[in-house]
Parts: C-alpha cells; sequence; structure tokens
C-alpha cells in the first residue's frame, strides 16, 4: 500500500492543503510532504495525529472493505488487515511495530488488533490519546505502557484497561519480541 499516495489522496478530497493539515496535525510542511513523497516514516503517534486532523480513523485509513452481500465471521491470519505504515513499506531499518485489525473495524463496534512490537519498537515519543476504551492481554513478551502519568512494564498472561482519551504509549523494553492481543471500543484508532 502507497501510505503516502492515500495521505494526499485523502487529504485532497478532504480539500486541504499541506499547510492546512500541518498545522492541524502540529507537524511541518516538509513533514507532510516527506510522508506523502514516502521518503519519511511516520510514527504510529504521528500517523494518529495526521488522521485525527482530517478527521479519520486509523481503521478508516486503512480499511479494506468487507462484501456488503454476505457477513463475514471469520478471518484467516493472512486476512488480518495491518494498520501500522512501517509494515507497509515506510520502514528505514528500524525497529516496527505491526498493528494487525480482525475485519474492517469502521463496520463494527469493537475493534481488535494482534500487535507485535520487536525490541526496542514503540508506538511514537508522542503520547496517543483517541476516544474510546481499549485493553489486552500481553502473549508473549515484555511491554512498558504508560498510561497518564502511571508507567508499568507488563509480563505475559498481565493485562491492562484504560480510557484511550488519557495519554498512552507502548514499548518494548525486552530482548524478544512482545505479543499482544487487545481490543478498542469504540473502533476509533
Amino acid at each position: 500500500m502507497d501510505i503516502g499516495g492515500k495521505l494526499r489522496t485523502v487529504r485532497e478530497t478532504r480539500g486541504l492543503t499541506q499547510r492546512d493539515l500541518a498545522g492541524r496535525a502540529g507537524l511541518t510542511n516538509g513533514a507532510i510532504s516527506l510522508i506523502e513523497q514516502n521518503k519519511s516514516s511516520p510514527s504510529v503517534a504521528s500517523l494518529k495525529r495526521l488522521l485525527d486532523a482530517i478527521p479519520m480513523t486509523m481503521s478508516e485509513f486503512f480499511s479494506e472493505f468487507e462484501d456488503n452481500d454476505s457477513p463475514k465471521y471469520f478471518y484467516n491470519s493472512d486476512e488480518l488487515i495491518e494498520l501500522s505504515p512501517q509494515e507497509r513499506g515506510l520502514g528505514n531499518g528500524a525497529a516496527r511495530v505491526s498493528l494487525r485489525q480482525v475485519g474492517d473495524a469502521s463496520r463494527h463496534a469493537l475493534q481488535m488488533l494482534h500487535e507485535i512490537y520487536p525490541p526496542g519498537a514503540d508506538t511514537g515519543p508522542d503520547l496517543l490519546s483517541h476516544e474510546g476504551e481499549e485493553a489486552g492481554i500481553i502473549v508473549a513478551g515484555l511491554i512498558e505502557i504508560t498510561v497518564d502519568e502511571q508507567v508499568r512494564v507488563l509480563n505475559p498472561w498481565d493485562g491492562y484497561l484504560f480510557d484511550s482519551r488519557l495519554p498512552h504509549r507502548f514499548r518494548n523494553i525486552g530482548e524478544g519480541d512482545c505479543i499482544i492481543i487487545s481490543a478498542c471500543t469504540p473502533p476509533t484508532f
């Protein structure tokens, strides 16, 4: 998927200039230009800020619409939708977070994710914040989670649940991949 091209198309469809979007998202025009040319890879947090400024959820941005004629209840592993831009070809060799979504969350009241954080990977220096609540269970590895002013390291089979409007960040501080199964409702991420 061409993340930069899709961002440019969405921005232009909404009648926004790069300067408009940069101002709304708190980024520079140059940063928007580099992202749209696929010369720079936004962090998960930066992409979230850009999409919030449009406004659009990450789920909507990356959605691959399900067939309207027949409901879909089951998804093979290769049918999960990757929401992390670095895994879509924008990375520069750095550790990459993978956020794979079950189905098209924009058509449901719940967003379910399979998350993988390689050693050293995180959601970015900016704390995330969005409508809803989120919860998850750590399946493997270690993850440091910051929620508001609280920081905690969670181990396998530990869990979390918080109001997603609180500023939050996920960071793998372990030596191996951290795998998390999470849910967000409503699907605003």
